[in-house]
């Protein structure tokens, strides 16, 4: 059984949520005597241009002035998308970065200029021999990985292991989990407005009488899907369907194994923020309203026990999210432990 630390954050005043998760940290880092290492980067999410309920920086300034005191600060770590936008590539990302604050830290993006940049980790896994992950993250044995708990198109929801996974992976490696994620277009729902075009990095979506994905060329990102506010986009035409049945399965699994080599001989250190928690991920580059209210901080040295810990948590405030299947498969691996038990700060 993991231990996973809490705290209710009571207020969406920033300054007040980094003193709470500075508390949280240290009371972890003191319970599980964690010595931390020489350099100790933070990877977390910088929200895409348009999106507004992404985890503001100011809510981790106490958390990297314990870095600091330690001496250990170094720099938060990203990677470049899939889909076009912002993050598509690291010019365009270090300047949205900088706009949306994260300026506390210099930023690096893990697989550089064009996602090209990347290590092998080798996992022997279901669905992958290896993985492929952002250069930048193979010479750090411990990072700190802070992550926003809410829902996901694909995934059902994102905390640690979504971070890992994704956040983590080199261009190469998002495309090879999103492989067999085919979204479909319902002409009756369409209103030929061009968001889906304007995010399709492969040129797949034509509009026009029938507009339509050519799945030839589709690359299964899914960011045609997150941006359609008309529900056009959708998984649930007959094909879609078995995909999500099946194939849907499949993708989740894909994500667990990723971030399982993400934590190949490595220390991280997990806190997840469970506020602002939108149906919708940081990716979409849309305002999003909460489908719950705020709930607090948790922090594990359990990738699979804190996101397990933040999903009861949320079903027990009226969200359940699809996609809980994946910390079964993420234990049956050895990512880490569905069990838990919960150490409340008050």
């Amino acid at each position: 059984m993991s231990k996973v630390y809490f705290i209710p954050v009571k207020s969406q005043d920033t300054a007040d949520i980094s003193v709470r998760a500075a508390r949280l940290f240290e009371f972890l880092l003191k319970e599980e005597n964690v010595v931390l290492a020489e350099k100790v980067p933070v990877k977390t999410h910088f929200g895409e241009k348009g999106n507004r309920t992404y985890i503001k920086p100011e809510c981790y300034n106490g958390i990297i002035d314990i870095l600091e005191k330690s001496n250990c600060a170094d720099r938060f770590l990203e990677t470049t998308v899939l889909y076009g936008g912002k993050r598509f590539k690291r010019d365009s990302h270090l300047k949205l970065a900088a706009e949306h604050g994260f300026t506390r830290l210099p930023v690096e993006i893990a697989d550089g200029e064009s996602g090209g940049e990347y290590y092998l980790a080798n996992i022997n896994k279901k669905h992958f021999q290896q993985c492929s992950l952002g250069k930048a993250f193979e010479s750090y044995r411990q990072i700190l990985v802070l992550s926003h708990f809410k829902g996901h198109a694909l995934a059902g929801f994102g905390g640690a292991i979504k971070q890992l996974s994704m956040g983590f992976a080199s261009k190469g490696g998002k495309l090879a989990m999103h492989m067999n994620v085919r979204p479909r277009i319902r002409k009756l729902f369409c209103k030929r407005c061009g968001m889906c075009v304007s995010r399709c990095q492969a040129n797949a979506i034509t509009l026009g009488k029938k507009p339509h994905i050519d799945q030839s060329k589709c690359l299964g990102c899914g960011a045609c899907f997150s941006v359609c506010r008309h529900h056009a986009v959708s998984i649930l035409s007959w094909k879609g369907l078995i995909n999500a049945l099946f194939r849907g399965k499949f993708f989740r699994e894909k994500l667990v194994e990723y971030a399982y080599g993400a934590c190949l001989d490595k220390q991280h250190i997990f806190v997840n923020f469970a506020l602002n928690i939108t149906r919708g991920c940081d990716c979409e580059p849309l305002p999003m309203k909460p489908c719950i209210h705020d709930i607090g901080i948790f922090a594990s040295l359990d990738p699979v026990a804190v996101d397990r810990a933040c999903w009861d948590v949320a079903v027990k405030h009226g969200k359940k999210f699809a996609g809980v299947e994946q910390l079964a498969y993420a234990e049956k691996i050895g990512l880490g432990k569905n069990s838990y038990e919960l150490i409340t700060l008050d």
